[in-house]
């Protein structure tokens, strides 16, 4: 299984972008998916995940109301979109799936990661 993350990029403390998770060698629909994040000089950290059918979603704390996880498994590719960015959004953002219909917060259960894609937010 291989995921590929795209969408990152610079922007400005408010705007939006929209990172984007493509799934190939493995059937789709039977991975939850997990965006993970890390800034330098700290630990990667959960930020949002995705039942395998979408009917579930698991927000940090510091992204709901912000971000919204989401999938489309006609197109293997599983999205997030990041609305009200802040400075402090601003790290790697990686994607990750495993074989499993429950979303879970543990970067340790996802057994598939993406080279992650960077994210920096301007003040």
């Amino acid at each position: 299984v291989q995921l590929v993350e795209s969408g990152g990029g610079l922007v400005q403390t408010g705007g939006s972008l929209r990172l984007s998770c493509a799934l190939s060698g493995g059937t789709f629909d039977d991975y939850t998916v997990g965006w993970f994040r890390q800034a330098p000089g700290k630990e990667r950290e959960f930020v949002a995940a995705i039942s395998w059918s979408g009917a579930r979603t698991d927000y940090a704390d510091s992204v709901k109301g912000r971000f919204t996880i989401s999938r489309d498994n006609a197109k293997n590719t599983v999205y997030l979109q990041m609305n009200s960015l802040k400075p402090e959004d601003t790290a790697v953002y990686y994607c990750a799936a495993r074989r499993s219909v429950r979303p879970c917060h543990s970067d340790t259960a996802y057994d598939y990661w993406g080279q992650g894609t960077q994210v920096t937010v301007s003040s």
